[in-house]
């Protein structure tokens, strides 16, 4: 088999389509959660802290010479990354929960007898006729 084919049939499984759809929509996900930690969640909280604007958190290193820049160390930036982290890992962690919990209950669904075979019934209406007899 050429490796060609080989790939072309690596690519196209399911489970490597599913998994770049999977990425994909992770992505989305990920600007949608970040723009709502940015845009809602952390307004409310640093009028709580005082104001503070996580992302404006940093430390001069060295202060700025003529045209050269000042070195900061931005630890808001971790800090609202980190926000953002536990918030996209907390709402994962919960679409797996109704996920589970769903699989859960087609599980415990008990499922409909089979109907009897054919020999089954045939037993079952000897088994009657004998009764009959006696």
């Amino acid at each position: 088999m050429s490796m060609l084919q080989e790939f072309k049939e690596f690519a196209v499984k399911g489970n490597v389509v599913d998994l770049a759809v999977g990425i994909i929509i992770g992505g989305a996900f990920g600007k949608i959660v970040s723009s709502f930690v940015a845009d809602v969640i952390m307004p409310p909280i640093g009028v709580l802290v005082g104001g503070v604007d996580f992302s404006d958190l940093a430390v001069t290193l060295k202060a700025a010479v003529g045209e050269t820049p000042a070195v900061t160390l931005n630890y808001g930036n971790f800090i609202q990354s980190l926000v953002d982290f536990t918030i996209v890992a907390f709402a994962i962690f919960m679409m797996i929960k109704l996920i589970n919990s769903l699989k859960r209950k087609e599980e415990a669904a008990p499922e409909p007898e089979p109907a009897p075979s054919k020999e089954e019934l045939l037993l079952t209406e000897i088994r009657d006729l004998l009764k009959e007899r006696k």
